[in-house]
């Protein structure tokens, strides 16, 4: 059966375009304001996957405990919730008939903390950072530019063999929670790193051994869990950055960077692997070549 990319129906589609005619015209907003509202409302009608006039408040609550899950920040959460609220006001005052009562649609209560995330400047100076005139400092180079290129889990990052990096599609294969599989497109320029370390370090790393794990240690042997912990607080601290950054750090802004600058919600919920119940059906339906275009769209490492 032929994939097919999510798009809006005909009728959320019209109306869509009739609010951002109301921004742009009757409200006066610049380009960049327009182009925010309208981008927020279609994440989220895409993520309801339900025409406007069947959503409800259960609905909108769902889409932002994923928002928040994910690690994006409240003040991105926030200008959100906005811009649904004012798309559902519009379709009020123009006479469609809702499900959703306007006035019933709840404040958004954030957590206290949220998952730490580094900025884009900040993350761009950690990997930058790293020196690359030894077979370690090859691999660290290589193991944060993946992880951030990719949002792996810790757990992913140690488990990978060097047979998961796919070339021909610059992309890596994972091995995820419950052993579930994703292909994960990677920036160009994050693999020539990955390129450099198998190429030099991995081969006097692992010297005699018979090995095919990607991130091993001094000794040839597949980096632990608190190695990969000690080798970001370490590379964190050399970068000068003033933060506590942990692996789970690094996926979040993964996950955090490219929704903040306008990738679809389910795309980078398929990035990260998390696949629920109610929203495994709709994985199967898009199109690879979709999800290579929004990693390459959005993620500030393509």
């Amino acid at each position: 059966m032929k994939k097919n990319k999510i798009e809006l129906s005909n009728r959320d589609q019209a109306y869509l375009n009739s609010f951002q005619y109301h921004l742009k015209v009757e409200k006066g907003l610049s380009v960049n304001s327009v182009s925010s509202y309208v981008r927020d409302v279609k994440d989220f009608l895409l993520f309801s996957m339900k025409f406007s006039e069947d959503i409800i408040s259960q609905d909108i609550i769902n889409y932002f405990v994923q928002l928040q899950e994910i690690g994006l920040t409240s003040s991105s959460i926030a200008r959100k919730n906005s811009s649904i609220k004012a798309y559902f006001t519009f379709l009020k005052e123009e006479s469609i008939d809702l499900e959703l009562k306007f006035d019933q649609i709840p404040s958004v209560k954030y957590s206290q903390k949220l998952p730490d995330v580094l900025s884009v400047n900040e993350i761009l100076k950690l990997l930058d950072s790293i020196p690359m005139d030894t077979p370690l400092g090859q691999r660290n180079k290589a193991i944060l530019e993946l992880m951030y290129a990719s949002g792996l889990r810790i757990s992913e990052t140690i488990n990978l063999s060097v047979h998961d990096l796919i070339w021909s599609e610059n992309a890596v294969r994972i091995m995820g929670k419950g052993s579930k599989q994703r292909i994960v497109p990677v920036a160009e320029k994050s693999l020539e790193f990955v390129n450099i370390y198998i190429n030099s370090g991995w081969l006097k790393l692992k010297k005699e051994k018979i090995t095919d794990t990607l991130f091993i240690n001094r000794s040839g042997k597949k980096l632990s869990r608190m190695g990969l912990w000690k080798m970001i607080c370490k590379v964190t601290i050399q970068a000068g950055i003033n933060k506590h950054v942990s692996p789970h750090t690094i996926r979040h802004s993964f996950a955090t960077h490219l929704l903040e600058a306008g990738a679809n919600l389910r795309i980078v919920q398929l990035l990260l692997g998390h696949v629920s119940i109610n929203t495994t059906q709709i994985y199967t339906n898009i199109d690879r070549n979709f999800i290579v275009k929004e990693h390459r769209l959005y993620h500030p490492r393509s």
